[in-house]
């Protein structure tokens, strides 16, 4: 069956570059995916794939039976969203939406989804079961589609036995893919904190707050969070990126904002830190005779990997793509809302390189980032054949 899916997706991968290629000129921005989603939709029903539109305004949910099409349901996620970013290459398909641009890969991750379905359904008579073809918004945005799908019942009519999920990775060589069991991506967490205190001159400072060195004290003070607080053996990273102190050379000013992320891989951890985060700000701002207001909004929870499905999917890699072509990662300090799914569900989200043969690939979230296509192959193809293995399975074991 290799060699059949093989074929298949070359069959297919001219218009799975085309799709590739639309997508990429007319991207959208999170829970603004309207076009995106119309042109998905357009894509099911030209293969006659029965589906549901307009969960979370956009997403979409895809049923691709095979025989017997209660036995096993799986679902396949593509995120479908772009970035506020002005694009720097110069292709015959950049973007044309002004300031927007597909630079995570997501318009990649959406044309795989489609070519994996058309291979999938040519082979409809091989595999038994349902197949869900997710296509996910707003995965950019807090508080992410995903979270958003399931609460509005995408998953009301086929409860899934396993998802899968997969993501571009300009470092990895084209051609390969790459896994990781367990803790794979941390929590989100975006932490916000106000310091109040009477403003005034600068040549003055016994007369008023200084709310800027008060609010240096805290950033210091915070990072005792991570070296004293939470254990080594798990890593976490807490950095602010954004203080904003509108005074001016002789002006202390009233209030002082800083921004930053929490980022951890152990959920019980992130709780904690969030509390001390609250005692160590407040406390410091008190013995400086200041107050202080914080704010810590909840964003993704870690991306785990359910261990026996992710060495499922790593057997079926190697088979498919060959030992030397599948990787096994380390863990990432970023942050996906496909964590939503993992928290639920047996989960494998994995990576397909897409660094280009000559030249600059770019990075994630910059205005170069410009894949290699051939890696489409690899994206629809693997996928396809791991969602075929998966569904041929006689029984799936999570544990």
């Amino acid at each position: 069956m290799q060699t059949k899916i093989k074929q298949l997706t070359n069959q297919y991968l001219k218009r799975i570059i085309d799709i590739r290629r639309h997508l990429h000129a007319h991207p959208e921005l999170s829970f603004e995916e309207h076009h995106t989603s119309a042109f998905i939709q357009d894509e099911l029903a030209k293969m006659e794939i029965p589906f549901k539109a307009g969960f979370v305004k956009t997403g979409i949910v895809g049923y691709l039976r095979g025989k017997n099409p209660e036995k096993r349901t799986i679902a396949l996620r593509a995120d479908m969203d772009a970035l506020p970013i002005q694009e720097s290459n110069e292709l015959s398909f950049s973007s044309r939406n002004e300031g927007i641009m597909h630079a995570c890969g997501h318009d990649a991750h959406t044309a795989a989804l489609l070519g994996a379905a058309m291979v999938l359904k040519d082979l409809r008579e091989h595999w038994e079961g349902t197949i869900l073809l997710l296509f996910q918004p707003a995965e950019e945005v807090f508080p992410g589609g995903a979270k958003l799908m399931m609460e509005e019942g995408c998953f009301a009519e086929h409860e899934p036995e396993v998802i899968l999920g997969q993501h571009v990775l300009p470092t990895m060589d084209t051609g390969h893919a790459g896994f990781k069991s367990g803790m794979y991506m941390a929590s989100g967490d975006e932490v916000y904190i106000t310091v109040k205190g009477k403003g005034g001159h600068a040549a003055m400072p016994h007369a008023l707050t200084d709310t800027v060195l008060v609010a240096s004290h805290i950033v210091v003070a915070l990072q005792q969070v991570v070296s004293r607080i939470v254990p080594a053996q798990i890593p976490t990273v807490l950095s602010f990126g954004k203080i904003k102190a509108d005074g001016a050379t002789n002006i202390i000013p009233e209030q002082v904002e800083l921004a930053g992320t929490l980022r951890t891989m152990d959920e019980k951890w992130r709780a904690i830190i969030k509390e001390k985060i609250h005692d160590i700000a407040k406390g410091t701002a008190q013995a400086m005779g200041a107050q202080c207001e914080i704010d810590i909004k909840d964003g993704y929870p870690v991306v785990h990997n359910n261990t026996a499905i992710t060495q499922k999917a790593i057997a079926y890699s190697q088979a498919y793509l060959g030992m030397e072509a599948t990787e096994i990662m380390d863990i990432r300090m970023t942050a996906e809302d496909f964590g939503y799914y993992t928290l639920k569900y047996p989960c494998t989200f994995y990576r397909f390189g897409v660094a280009q043969n000559q030249g600059e690939t770019g990075s994630l979230h910059t205005p170069q980032f410009n894949l290699n296509e051939d890696s489409l192959e690899t994206a629809a193809g693997l996928l396809a054949y791991m969602a075929y293995e998966f569904m041929n399975e006689d029984k799936l074991e999570t544990v």
